[in-house]
């Protein structure tokens, strides 16, 4: 065990459950798209802001505000731990899907990771 699962939970064992580096970083994406700022206590500006946009109809319009938010509070947020290479949103019926490729500075490898936010609100 390198880090700490999320969500936070125990393993078979009964003891904190761990996750390998690679599913840590995806995890620590996944809490940056789903965080809104001031949400974090002591990091107010943690966060991606796209649950700001809970009743906003979902279009192309809006998905192309979200893939620049996302690109910022990744950058922002994350920026020590990976170089974001590419945000791609698409609004599909209710749902946003979410994809993320980037690279682990650490180990210099590749990754894609793939979101699907129910929508209409996110």
């Amino acid at each position: 065990m390198s880090e700490l699962d999320f969500p936070y939970r125990f393993d078979g064992r009964g003891r904190t459950a761990g996750s390998s580096a690679e599913k840590h970083i995806r995890d620590l994406i996944e809490q940056v798209l789903c965080t809104s700022p001031g949400e974090r206590v002591m990091r107010p500006d943690f966060g991606s802001g796209l649950l700001a946009m809970v009743f906003e109809p979902t279009s192309t319009a809006l998905a192309a505000a979200s893939q620049m938010l996302i690109q910022g509070a990744l950058q922002q947020h994350l920026g020590h731990l990976v170089a974001v290479q590419a945000v791609e949103v698409e609004a599909i019926d209710s749902t946003f899907r979410v994809e993320v490729r980037y690279s682990v500075l650490s180990e210099g490898t590749d990754h894609v990771a793939n979101f699907a936010l129910p929508g209409g609100a996110l």
